[in-house]
C-alpha cells in the first residue's frame, strides 16, 4: 500500500521543555545557551519576535536580554533528553513505523485511504501529545520526507493551519513551493545555494523544475535525488531501525583552564563515562578510541594541542576498559605548564554488539563476566536514579574547574528524585 510521510517537530523545543515546569513563563521570551553558557541555541517565538539571532553569543545581546526581561536558561540536557523520549513513546502508541531523526524531530509513515482524513488523525496526535507530555508540536504531511519538511516548515510558520499542514493531497503545491527559498529545502546547504542561485534558480518551485542532469552534474546524486522527492518521487525510505553510528564523541570545553593532570583525569573519567554508556544504549560496541587535550586558541600564554588513537584489543562497551585505555593515552598526552581549556573522546569502529568474531575464551573470564554484571547494574541505578549517581574514581563533578559553567540550569525535574517538582493544592 501506498505511504505518506508525517514529520513531527516539537516547537522550540529546548525553550518548550524549560516553560513546561514553570507555567508562568507561557508567553514571555525564553532563549536557551549552548554548553559553558556561551550562545543562544533556542529561542521562544517571543524571543525571536525581539530579533535574538540563533547562535549569537550571549554578551552580545545583554542588552536586548535586560531591557525586555528575556528568561535566560542554561542547556538542561538531562531534561530534553527525558522529555524526547516521551514525545517518541507517544508517536510509538500510535505508530508502529517511527524514525527519530533528531532530539526533537520524528517521521512517521502513514496509509492512504481515500476514507482516512490524516489532518483529524494529525490533530488527535498532536493533543495527545499535549496531554501525555506537555510538548507543543507541528505536524508536516507530505508524499515524501523531503516535502514532509517543507510541510511541517508551513504548519510552523503559517498560524492559520494550527500547526498542521497536509502537502499530501494540496492541489496548490507548486504555489505553496513557489514562495519558500531554494535555501530551505532539506539538504541545500549554502554552497549548493549559491549554486543554484547562480542559475536562477531561487524557490523550491524553480529546483522542482530544475533540469535533472544539470542537477546531477553540479549537485550529485544527492542533489537529483531532492528534486525527484520535491516532484513527488519517494526516494528516502523510513529508517525505523537506527543504524549503528560512525563514532561516538564526547567533548567539553572547561569552565575554567585546567593545570593539572588530576583534574584532567577526572574530566577524561566523565567523557568516557557517557560515552560508553551511549554504545550500551544503542547496543553497540567500539574498537577504538581516541583522546585530546587542548590549551584554547585564543589563550595569550604557551598553546599546546595533542591527541593520540588507541586501538582496543577486542571490541567493547565496558566503562572500565574504556576509561583504563583513556587514562594511559592521557598519561601519554600531558604536559604541565600548559592552561588546558579542552578535552575530548571519541569512540570509532563501531559494530553491534557480538558482530565481530573475538577471542573465543573471552567470554570464560571471570574479569569479563562480572564486568558485564557491573554495567548492566551501572545503567539500571543511573537510570533510576539519575546520572551520576554511581561514577567512576571521581567526586561530583559539580564546582570542578574542568566543569561546564552552567550557572542557569533548571532543575532535573523528570530525571532526580532530589529535584522532582512539588506540587500544592490551592485552597
Amino acid at each position: 500500500m501506498k505511504k505518506v510521510f508525517a514529520l513531527v517537530d516539537c516547537n522550540n523545543f529546548y525553550a518548550s521543555c524549560e516553560r513546561l515546569f514553570r507555567p508562568d513563563l507561557n508567553g514571555k521570551p525564553v532563549i536557551v545557551l549552548s554548553n559553558n553558557d556561551g550562545c543562544v541555541v533556542a529561542r521562544s517565538n517571543e524571543a525571536k519576535a525581539l530579533g535574538i539571532p540563533m547562535g549569537e553569543p550571549l554578551f552580545k545581546v545583554k542588552g536586548l536580554v535586560a531591557k525586555h526581561k528575556v528568561h535566560v536558561f542554561s542547556s538542561n540536557y538531562a531534561l530534553y533528553g527525558d522529555l524526547s523520549h516521551r514525545v517518541m513513546d507517544v508517536l510509538r502508541q500510535m505508530e508502529p513505523d517511527v524514525e527519530v531523526y533528531s532530539i526533537d524531530e520524528a517521521f512517521i509513515s502513514l496509509p492512504v485511504t481515500k476514507e482516512w482524513n490524516r489532518v483529524k488523525y494529525a490533530a488527535e496526535l498532536r493533543e495527545r501529545i499535549r496531554k501525555q507530555v506537555g510538548i507543543p508540536v507541528s505536524i508536516g504531511i507530505a508524499t515524501t520526507k523531503t516535502l514532509a519538511k517543507i510541510a511541517n516548515r508551513v504548519a510552523k510558520k503559517e498560524a492559520q493551519f494550527n500547526g498542521i499542514f497536509d502537502l499530501a493531497s494540496n492541489s496548490q503545491i507548486d504555489q505553496v513551493l513557489g514562495k519558500i527559498e531554494v535555501n530551505d529545502v532539506w539538504g541545500i546547504g549554502r554552497r549548493s545555494t549559491e549554486k543554484l542561485n547562480n542559475r536562477a534558480i531561487y524557490t523550491v518551485l524553480d529546483l522542482k523544475r530544475a533540469d535533472e542532469t544539470w542537477v546531477r552534474k553540479h549537485l550529485t546524486v544527492v542533489g537529483a535525488r531532492t528534486v525527484m522527492e520535491l516532484n513527488g518521487i519517494s526516494c528516502i525510505s523510513l529508517e525505523n531501525a537506527p543504524s549503528c553510528p560512525k563514532s561516538i564523541i564526547t567533548s567539553r570545553s572547561f569552565g575554567h583552564p585546567v593545570t593539572d593532570i588530576d583534574n584532567l583525569r577526572e574530566a577524561v573519567i566523565s567523557y568516557v563515562s557517557i560515552a560508553g554508556e551511549k554504545l550500551r544504549k544503542q547496543g553497540v560496541e567500539a574498537d577504538t578510541l581516541s583522546i585530546f587535550i587542548t590549551t584554547g586558541p585564543f589563550d595569550e600564554q604557551a598553546s599546546y594541542s595533542n591527541n593520540q588513537t588507541i586501538t582496543l584489543h577486542q571490541p567493547t562497551s565496558s566503562t572500565t576498559e574504556l576509561i583504563t585505555a583513556a587514562l594511559q593515552s592521557l598519561k601519554s598526552l600531558y604536559r604541565p605548564g600548559y592552561r588546558y581549556r579542552k578535552a575530548g573522546v571519541m569512540l570509532t569502529g563501531i559494530t553491534s554488539h557480538g558482530y565481530r568474531q573475538r577471542d573465543v575464551f573471552s567470554f570464560l573470564q571471570p574479569t569479563v563476566k562480572e564486568d558485564k554484571l557491573l554495567m548492566t547494574a551501572l545503567d539500571r541505578i543511573n537510570s533510576k536514579w539519575g546520572r551520576n549517581t554511581i561514577q567512576y574514581g571521581m567526586t561530583t563533578a559539580e564546582d570542578k574547574p574542568w566543569s561546564m559553567q552552567q550557572r542557569r540550569k533548571s532543575p532535573a525535574y523528570t530525571t532526580n528524585w532530589q529535584e522532582l517538582p512539588v506540587a500544592t493544592a490551592a485552597g
